[in-house]
């Protein structure tokens, strides 16, 4: 079963869709078998991923709206991970949602029919806290916030974080925090370093470690419809997505112990005595 991480932060212009499309590509070159979702209505991740968004007929919305079945939808990119893709018909289908039944579940039910082909499905989020959004948190596991090292990051970064505290409470109990990724950073700015320093100090191990700095050849990647692994693997840029997908991959691998670990303990537990008989509590 696929784990599901939702890029999210209402704040444009913070590098979540480059995020969500480079991490994608990183992921799929460490043969892991992914799914980019692009429920932006821009369809930027779309077009970063080496798809004309406006040939993308049909797509998510058709999806959302149970009008195409999603296996028939998918697209394989060149860098080797699936598409999903979306464009502008996102907001009619975001319109025609809001007075339907489970509104926020549809996207949850959708990807239900095809997790088990994946590792990770990544879902790039509208820059708002609107309803598809929400369709993203409710059908995800944890949440990947891209902040810019800049003045008023924490001030956004509260607002989605109170956000996924009432999806955790009404819709969806097991979504989490899965890290803070700090993205354009420029160790030269002492701004930068500064808002670094408070993110660390208010979100201790939340913050992930792997940094993406400012980069002229990772910018550039998009306008030729290519993750910065296809467009300069040798780029800083490119260096550091690597590194991000290797610390994603590390945190499953320790999850997956720690799950096998629980389990292993709750049986030794339950396990009968040398009399066969099985322990109570006293």
């Amino acid at each position: 079963m696929a784990r599901i991480l939702a890029v999210a932060n209402q704040k444009g212009g913070v590098g979540k869709t480059t995020t969500s499309v480079n991490l994608a590509a990183a992921l799929a070159a460490a043969k892991r078998k992914v799914l980019l979702v692009d429920l932006d209505p821009q369809g930027n991740a779309t077009m970063a991923s080496g798809v004309d968004k406006h040939e993308a007929k049909p797509n998510g919305c058709e999806v959302l709206l149970d009008e195409a079945a999603i296996g028939d939808v998918l697209v394989r990119t060149e860098a080797g991970f699936d598409l999903l893709p979306g464009n502008g018909d996102l907001t009619a289908a975001e319109l025609k949602l809001m007075d339907g039944l489970a509104r926020e579940h549809r996207l949850k039910e959708q990807l239900a029919k095809i997790s088990d082909k994946y590792h990770t499905i990544l879902i790039d989020c509208p820059p708002s806290l609107h309803l598809l959004t929400l369709n993203a948190l409710t059908a995800a596991d944890g949440v990947l916030i891209p902040v810019q090292c800049e003045y008023f990051a924490l001030e956004g970064l509260s607002s989605l974080l109170d956000t996924i505290s009432a999806v955790r409470q009404r819709l969806n109990p097991k979504l989490e925090v899965e890290g803070l990724l700090r993205t354009m950073y420029d160790v030269r700015n002492n701004l930068g370093n500064e808002v670094s320093a408070q993110l660390t100090q208010h979100f201790g191990d939340k913050v992930l470690r792997s940094i993406i700095p400012r980069n002229v050849r990772l910018a550039e990647a998009p306008s030729h419809g290519q993750p910065i692994h296809l467009y300069d693997r040798g780029s800083r840029g490119a260096i550091a997505y690597i590194g991000l997908a290797g610390e994603i991959i590390r945190r499953e691998r320790a999850m997956s112990t720690h799950d096998a670990g629980e389990l292993t303990n709750d049986l030794d537990e339950a396990a009968p005595d040398a009399s066969g008989a099985t322990p109570t509590t006293p």
